[in-house]
């Protein structure tokens, strides 16, 4: 039994560094291409890519506090509040 406690939760910690590792490049994506989809009266189609990416990490965050799973619950915590700065920002536009 422990050691399918251990497989599971090697599965869980590979899945979640995954989901993380492409949270953090979606999230530098948007940021990196803000400014430009602004000038070019982009705010729309950013605002819809923030959403989607809240979306997203709200779902593995949630996912991650139910496998228990303090760490990425933590990490995807502080993307999304990256996410609802940026959002907050793009809406002053």
């Amino acid at each position: 039994m422990s050691s399918d406690r251990t497989d599971e939760s090697r599965d869980d910690f590979a899945y979640f560094s995954g989901e993380y590792a492409q949270a953090l490049q979606a999230l530098k994506a948007i940021e990196d291409q803000t400014s430009t989809l602004l000038l070019l009266g982009g705010s729309d189609d950013l605002r819809t890519f923030v959403d989607q990416f809240i979306d997203m990490a709200s779902r593995v965050k949630a996912l991650a506090e139910d496998r228990n799973e303090p760490n990425f619950v933590e990490w995807f915590g502080e993307l999304l509040k990256k996410a609802e700065v940026l959002r907050t920002e793009i809406v002053r536009q």
